[in-house]
């Protein structure tokens, strides 16, 4: 079997990212060059940038920084890592990671804790602990929106990023 053309190891899916975001992977294309871009929560693009990794038929591990322009309005976004296809131009073995905003749950962002959840916690009484404001709960929900589905349903043993 085939590994994939391009593989991106840094952002994890779901992974908060910071400004900028740092990516890293392993990869070939088309004479090297490769394409990234991220994209707000509406699907917008909002930077793009091109880099080198290895070259036809030859893998090279991949390291960059892309700018995040301002703060995006809503958490949720998507970084997507691709090649331009000599033949037509298409974008071709294209990864896209979905990924968090940190600067959009609270800025300024400086990562986050781990919090595993206990019998009787919420996330207001959470969000009490942390910030001292048990309204700020909808950040812990928008930071954990890949596991929580309602603010209301937490399960004791879940393990939840606490932005900081």
């Amino acid at each position: 079997m085939t590994p994939p053309l391009i593989s991106v190891r840094q952002p994890r899916a779901h992974d908060i990212v910071d400004d900028p975001v740092e990516v890293a992977g392993v990869g070939t294309g088309f004479e090297g060059t490769l394409q990234a871009r991220l994209r707000n929560a509406g699907g917008n693009e909002i930077a793009q940038r091109h880099f080198n990794a290895g070259g036809t038929g030859i893998w090279g591990n991949f390291f960059f920084r892309i700018e995040v322009p301002g703060v995006p309005a809503r958490a949720r976004g998507t970084l997507e890592v691709y090649e331009i296809s000599a033949e037509d131009g298409s974008e071709i073995n294209k990864r896209v990671i979905p990924i968090v905003f940190g600067r959009s749950l609270i800025d300024p962002f400086h990562g986050f804790t781990i919090h595993t959840v206990e019998p009787g916690d919420t996330l207001s009484a959470i969000a009490d602990t942390f910030y001292g404001d048990p309204a700020k709960f909808q950040i812990i929900f928008a930071a954990n929106r890949n596991q929580l589905d309602d603010p209301d349903e937490i399960v004791p043993g879940q393990v939840l990023r606490i932005p900081q």
